[in-house]
């Protein structure tokens, strides 16, 4: 099942805290990160090249059955005015089919400004072009998944005060 909306999302998907894999994915590579099982970090796996659908849904599912992972977080590419454009059609196909295939439910999460900053992370650490060309999807897909995490994690917070 595809949710747009966290409280659908929560309601509906296995209790968190479990492993959560995040998929940021471009017209290239398809970039993967994975939580810890207690949800609180993000860090990013690997760069899948993008080779047909049923390929790269092969090295997700690697992913998934190492990590034990029971639910993805999707980057969603939503543009700064909020409105949903092309990609957003074409992550949502892709989350689509990558759901049917494995049997997992996802959450598009959106992913406003992950690229950037995870250009500016690498930046930062004085990093080759070449070098960066290789980790920035990972790096972005650990952007998204992080911000999921704090975000459930303030959700959480707020839940136990009430």
């Amino acid at each position: 099942m595809i949710y747009k909306i966290f409280s659908d999302f929560k309601k509906n998907v296995a209790a968190l805290p479990h492993r959560l894999l995040a998929l940021d994915v471009g017209t290239k590579t398809v970039g993967t990160a994975i939580s810890d099982s207690g949800c609180r970090i993000a860090s990013p796996i690997k760069t899948i090249q993008r080779k047909g659908k049923l390929l790269e849904i092969s090295d997700i599912k690697k992913i998934v059955d190492e990590y034990s992972v029971k639910s993805l977080i999707v980057g969603y590419p939503i543009h700064m005015n909020g409105d949903e454009g092309e990609r957003c059609e074409y992550v949502h196909a892709y989350a689509t089919t990558v759901t049917e295939q494995l049997n997992l439910s996802v959450l598009l999460w959106d992913e406003r400004m992950s690229t950037m900053s995870a250009e500016r992370m690498l930046l930062e650490g004085d990093m080759s072009r070449a070098k960066r060309k290789d980790l920035i999807d990972a790096v972005a897909a650990s952007i998204i998944l992080q911000s999921f995490l704090d975000f459930w994690g303030h959700q959480q917070a707020a839940g136990s005060i009430i």
